[in-house]
C-alpha cells in the first residue's frame, strides 16, 4: 500500500449545500499531514469521509488501498484510528482511563463483558506511559483535565495499531501550556518512522507540529492547495483560505499567524 489516501472529484452535498466541492487529495505512506480552514471550510465533512462514517455524492474515495463503498466499513475501520469531540463525549465519565484505551481493540466505548489478554492491558499503559499519563491509569476519565483527555484518547486511538490515524482538532479546548504539551506530543509521533499516517485538522497554524510534513488547505469545500509544508503554507494560500490579509510567520519550525494591518488589502 503506497497511498493512504485517495480523493479523486469528491463532491457532498445535503439539504441542497455543498459541503465539499470536486476535491481530489492523495496522502502517502510516510506522510503526516495537517488540514486547515476556518470553520465551515469542509475540514470535519473530509473527515467523516476519510474515516468512512459518510459516503459522497459524487467522486470515488479509496483508502488504505480499499475502495469506499466496495468493502464492508465494518472490515476498514478497525485499521484507522480516530480522535473527535463527537467521541470525547461519548465516553462514559465514570470509565478508567485505562479501560477506555484497552476497550479500542473490541471497538466500544464502556467496558461491559469483554474479555482482555494481559497484552492487551499492557499495551494500553504502554501507550498511555508513551503520551505522558501513564500516571493516570486507574483514574475515571470525568476527572481529567481536558489536556489529559486530548492524550488519552490518541492512546485509545493507537491502540489496534492503526494504520491511519486521523486526529480530528486534538488542541481544541487547550489553554496556551496543555497546547504546547501536546505539540511537542504529536512532534514525536510524527517522527517516529513506526507511526502511522497521520492527518490532523486545525484552525489554527500555530497548533501545526514540527516533523508534520503536507498540508491540504480548504475554504467553502473545495481545495486552496495542498502540498509540502515549506511550499504550500505561504501568506498568499492562507490568505485564500482564510479570506484575509493573513502576515505569515516562520520560526524554528513552528508557524504562527496575524491580521495585517489595514494598509494591506486582499487581492
Amino acid at each position: 500500500m503506497d497511498t493512504a489516501i485517495e480523493l479523486a472529484d469528491v463532491s457532498v452535498v445535503r439539504d441542497g449545500q455543498r459541503l465539499l466541492d470536486r476535491v481530489s487529495w492523495q496522502v502517502r505512506e510516510g506522510e503526516r499531514w495537517v488540514v486547515l480552514g476556518a470553520n465551515g471550510a469542509g475540514k470535519t465533512t473530509l473527515f467523516q469521509v476519510v474515516s468512512t462514517h459518510i459516503f459522497p455524492t459524487t467522486g470515488l474515495v479509496g483508502v488504505l488501498g480499499e475502495v469506499v463503498g466496495a468493502i464492508d466499513v465494518f472490515e476498514l475501520r478497525p485499521r484507522i484510528g480516530l480522535t473527535s469531540a463527537a467521541l470525547a463525549e461519548r465516553i462514559p465519565p465514570s470509565e478508567r482511563v485505562c479501560d477506555v484505551v484497552v476497550s479500542a481493540s473490541y471497538a466500544v466505548l464502556g467496558r461491559w463483558r469483554e474479555a482482555y489478554d494481559e497484552p492487551d492491558h499492557e499495551r494500553a499503559r504502554d501507550l498511555l506511559c508513551e503520551l505522558g499519563v501513564g500516571q493516570l491509569a486507574e483514574r475515571r476519565f470525568g476527572t481529567l483535565s481536558e489536556g489529559e483527555r486530548k492524550r488519552v484518547q490518541i492512546a485509545r486511538a493507537l491502540m489496534t495499531d492503526p494504520e491511519l490515524l486521523l486526529l480530528d482538532e486534538p488542541a481544541a479546548g487547550l489553554d496556551l501550556g496543555g497546547r504546547e504539551d501536546l505539540v511537542s506530543t504529536l512532534s514525536l509521533l510524527a517522527d517516529d518512522p513506526a507511526s502511522p499516517v497521520t492527518v490532523m485538522v486545525s484552525h489554527h497554524v500555530e497548533e501545526i507540529p514540527p516533523g508534520f510534513s503536507h498540508v491540504l488547505m480548504l475554504r467553502d469545500g473545495a481545495v486552496v492547495a495542498a502540498g509540502p509544508l515549506p511550499e504550500t503554507l505561504t501568506e498568499e494560500a492562507l490568505s485564500r483560505t482564510f479570506g484575509m490579509s493573513l502576515q505569515l510567520i516562520r520560526d524554528d519550525g513552528r508557524y504562527s499567524a496575524r491580521r495585517r494591518s489595514r494598509g494591506h488589502r486582499l487581492h
